[in-house]
């Protein structure tokens, strides 16, 4: 099994030990986004639509690193610090960025740090591609 680590620049620095993304198995796995503006490492917006677009925006600048878009995006795992007040919104937005359809999606509410929301996905590499790009 191939491991590559994905650590891409114009996306926000890890807060910790951990990488962007990595691929394996013809996937590529990425960590947990929140709404940070990768030059400025301050959050953006105060309301959720806002939020999630810059965390999209965030996850598609991973995605494009790897040569990958949101239609190959299989699976999305979504925080909402306030799922009853903010899921309308978070939906509406989010589905701004899935043209070529939807993932499989699991949406819960977390204790999130003075954020909104935060996502990761899975995303799958083209059949026809042999090995992580």
């Amino acid at each position: 099994m191939s491991i590559k680590r994905y650590e891409v620049e114009g996306a926000p620095q890890p807060a910790g030990p951990y990488s962007h993304a990595m691929a394996a198995n013809g996937f590529l796995y990425t960590a947990g986004f929140g709404p940070v503006d990768p030059a400025t490492r301050e959050i953006v917006g105060t309301e959720i639509g806002e939020q999630t677009r810059q965390v999209l925006r965030n996850i598609g600048t991973v995605l494009a690193a790897a040569g990958l878009g949101f239609g190959d995006v299989v699976k999305s795992t979504v925080h909402l610090a306030d799922v009853q007040r903010d899921f309308a919104g978070f939906n509406a937005a989010y589905a701004e960025f899935f043209t070529d359809g939807y993932p499989v999606r699991t949406t819960v509410g977390s204790t999130l740090p003075n954020i909104l929301v935060e996502i990761d996905v899975v995303a799958a590499f083209p059949e026809s591609a042999s090995a992580p790009r």
